[in-house]
């Protein structure tokens, strides 16, 4: 859970999980024809995260097993999860969006049912990822997997 006196960014201004759904992720993917257009895109889609407060910046939210910092927060809000996240990186920014497309504002329980690893095959992500990057990426997943459990628990 957050500190009590540090400010999240309200749910709202994320349109990940909102108005930008896994679904969209996958059709605007399908309209580039390289993969350069594809990494340019997934570094826009990493913009429009709202920041997470420095604050909330520390080692417990940090996960282990990216190649950049990633640092992720979590909170149950009307028995959904609200994921907060940033990242030292912009391309792993992008990568944290796609994420959240598929898993912020969900139900645990929705979040242990999509099957992210066909998400990721429809995307036809890890395949243009470096090794090192797609187990970041594999990491973030079950960090926020992790999560999901433990409130359904």
């Amino acid at each position: 859970m957050p500190d009590s006196n540090t400010n999240l960014p309200s749910p709202s201004d994320n349109p990940f999980g909102y108005s930008i759904s896994s679904a969209d992720i996958l059709d605007t993917l399908g309209f580039f024809d390289s993969w350069e257009d594809r990494y340019k895109y997934i570094i826009d889609l990493g913009k429009e995260l709202p920041a997470l407060p420095a604050g909330l910046h520390t080692p417990e939210r940090l996960v282990r097993g990216c190649q950049s910092q990633v640092w992720i927060e979590t909170c149950l809000q009307d028995g959904r999860l609200q994921l907060f996240v940033d990242s030292d990186a912009f391309i792993v920014k992008g990568l944290l969006a796609v994420v959240l497309a598929a898993y912020n504002n969900r139900t645990p329980a929705a979040i242990l049912e999509f099957d992210i690893e066909q998400y990721f095959q429809q995307l036809d992500l890890l395949g243009h990822l470096s090794a090192s990057r797609g187990n970041g990426l594999r990491a973030m997943v079950q960090r926020i997997q992790d999560t999901a459990r433990a409130q359904s628990a």
